[in-house]
């Protein structure tokens, strides 16, 4: 299943719009069209009113300004010496009438009439009304005020204004001047064809931005349905949240879109990541620049904070375009301490069945010796062997039997390449000192290493391995707390003053890689456990090579 879930997860992404685009069932308008249609209703009823409004607001202006100009007409006629002349005259209305009339024309009016301040015309558009009383309001002018009202007199209902004759502060005349709403009707009419036009253009421009907006909108949901959308971001949340291996999403600019359960688990993620650059969530650098780089790659392994991590990172891509990038995450940790506690048991296996036959040989002599009457030979042949010391050595000095047993097995792969294993005199590694899958993790690696370091083909000789143990009293160690300090040693040609420094990190080794298998994790993981107790690994080149583990000592 490598790769598996990355690749079904990639082709999901790529594929969804165009799978559901090509075989889905029809079962209503798509996201895009209804959105359409419902623009186009907002757009329609907006535009309606604020064409009503315009009219009405228009109208309003239309009459407001006959008002102001019907006022300034009959204040210029008023403030006219030959109205003021006139009216001492026995007959005004032979001066006034012509006057009046030639304004009335001129400024397009319906009427212009001068009166008396009792409201009697002097002049009127209708000759034969002159010496009548005037329909409407001349109280607040005759008192030296003015009116501008809508009244319906003679003509119909006009737009009017009546104003005083002034003559040194004494009111001697009135003078009104007004245009029928017929009139002012037919000027606004002529203001239709722009709001109209004004209303269709906006119209226009508003139907063609809601069509630009539908058509990203069909774009980005692949023409999808509210249903569909929702039912397919459900699946896909699911399967997102369901799958065991870890899942995080990226975009093209490496920032984090989705991280499901698992991948927040196994990088130990905070609930807010959503959004953030994958480099900035306080990741391993290593792991975090692999990432963010985006470059892809296929089971890379990646140590965190307490797991080993597999990595996978595949392109996602939709019509050619690349959206980001899929990462799988896996977790290989049990794996790992499987694989160490089955090369344990493996190891004490071989190294009982390579024993067999010297077991068998060395028998035969104690049986032989006794037969002999030389029983106290015999006891001290079957006790005083190297196998048995290694033996009595580790069952004495390691309280923990999983590391005992490891111990002994590294014993008989070490002698099977040449290497002798010796435990020192006086080690003492107490139980309960750590956890027993850590402490495999560290010797195991440790031993390996100097193993093969010793078994190195430039290796001098004698081959040999050494581990010892001893427990450091107050005051020796870090803020006088006691500690275990251990030291395993070998007689391989040693580490490079210039690697010491890199050794521990990921993906130093010396070894070549077997069968494509990545190399360089042993002492990272070795790092890891023993700072996970709160202890330190140094590692010393003077004679080939001694890695020195210090671990606290819980004093219970």
């Amino acid at each position: 299943m490598r790769g598996g879930v990355a690749a079904i997860t990639v082709s999901f992404i790529s594929s969804a719009g165009r799978a559901a685009a090509s075989t889905r069932p029809r079962r209503g308008p798509s996201l895009a069209g209804r959105l359409f249609a419902l623009q186009a209703a907002v757009v329609v009823v907006v535009l309606a009113g604020f064409t009503t409004a315009t009219w009405l607001q228009l109208g309003q202006a239309t009459d407001d300004a006959t008002t102001r100009e019907m006022l300034s007409i009959a204040r210029t006629l008023a403030d006219a010496p030959e109205v003021r002349d006139a009216v001492d005259d026995p007959d005004p209305s032979a001066v006034l009438q012509p006057l009046a009339e030639r304004v009335r024309l001129d400024t397009a009016t319906d009427f212009v009439v001068v009166m008396s301040p009792t409201g009697q015309r002097w002049s009127h558009p209708n000759p034969e009304l002159i010496g009548e009383r005037f329909i409407g309001t001349i109280g607040p002018a005759a008192d030296g005020g003015f009116v501008t009202e809508t009244y319906t007199g003679t003509l119909g209902p006009s737009v009017r204004a009546v104003v005083p004759v002034l003559d040194r502060g004494r009111v001697v005349a009135l003078v009104s001047a007004g245009r029928t709403l017929s009139a002012v009707s037919r000027e606004l009419q002529r203001q239709i064809p722009v709001v109209v036009g004004v209303g269709a253009a906006a119209l226009g421009v508003a139907a063609a931005g809601s069509w630009l907006v539908s058509r990203w909108l069909r774009r980005a949901t692949h023409d999808l349905g509210p249903a569909e959308l929702s039912r397919m971001y459900e699946y896909y949340d699911a399967v997102l949240h369901a799958v065991r291996e870890g899942l995080l999403l990226l975009d093209g600019d490496g920032r984090v879109q989705m991280v499901n359960d698992e991948a927040r688990r196994l990088l130990a993620l905070p609930g807010d990541v959503g959004g953030r650059a994958v480099d900035e969530l306080g990741l391993p650098p290593a792991l975090g620049a692999a990432l963010a780089a985006g470059t892809g790659g296929s089971d890379e392994i990646y140590l965190t904070a307490d797991r080993i991590v597999v990595v996978s990172q595949a392109a996602a891509r939709w019509s050619g375009r690349r959206l980001g990038s899929v990462v799988t995450l896996r977790d290989r940790t049990e794996l790992r301490e499987l694989v160490t506690e089955l090369r344990t048991v493996r190891g004490v296996a071989d190294s009982l069945s390579s024993q067999a036959h010297e077991a068998a040989n060395q028998l035969h002599t104690v049986l032989a010796l006794i037969e002999m009457g030389r029983a106290e030979e015999a006891l001290e042949f079957a006790t005083g062997g190297p196998a048995q010391r290694l033996v009595d050595g580790v069952v004495a000095g390691i309280g923990t039997p999983e590391l005992a047993a490891l111990v002994l097995a590294k014993a008989g792969e070490a002698e099977a390449r040449g290497v002798e294993l010796v435990v020192a005199d006086g080690t003492a590694l107490p139980a309960g000192l750590a956890d027993p899958h850590d402490l495999v993790t560290i010797v195991g690696n440790l031993l390996d290493n100097a193993i093969d370091a010793a078994a190195a083909p430039d290796a001098p000789r004698p081959r040999w391995v050494r581990i010892g143990a001893e427990v450091v009293g107050p005051g020796a160690g870090v803020a006088g707390a006691p500690e275990v300090v251990l030291r395993i040693a070998d007689s391989g040609p040693g580490v490079a003053a210039a690697d010491v420094e890199r050794m521990f990190g990921r993906g130093w080794t010396t070894k070549p890689a077997v069968d494509g298998r990545a190399r360089g994790i042993g002492l990272a993981l070795v790092d890891r456990a023993v700072r996970r107790h709160g202890g330190d690994v140094r590692v010393s080149t003077e004679r080939g090579s001694e890695f020195v583990v210090r671990l606290p000592l819980v004093v219970t």
